[in-house]
């Protein structure tokens, strides 16, 4: 399996149950794929945008790690561009140390 990192930007207006429940269906989306969720980085929740996406000029940022196949990478990706909750994403193969 590979690592790989997942960055998204979710939508500041967002409660804290709708925040969570999108977290929770990405997780489960990794562990449905033959993923294996890894972590999430620390301290980065709401900041500002560089520049406004959608009319939105701050964002909830979130960074995440996991291993999987590149198919999992492909479904996060499906998911993630079907919901209206996420500003913003990447998907990045880390390399093999």
């Amino acid at each position: 399996m590979r690592t790989y990192e997942i960055m998204f930007i979710l939508r500041p207006d967002l409660t804290e149950e709708e925040i969570n429940e999108s977290k929770e269906r990405l997780q489960k989306s990794i562990s449905d794929f033959g993923g294996e969720f890894v972590n999430e980085a620390d301290g980065w929740g709401k900041k500002r945008l560089a520049y406004s996406i959608e009319k939105y000029t701050e964002g909830i940022y979130c960074l995440w790690y996991f291993k999987g196949q590149p198919e999992t990478a492909e479904e996060l990706d499906r998911i993630i561009k079907l919901s209206d909750r996420f500003l913003r994403h990447m998907i990045i193969r880390q390399e093999e140390k």
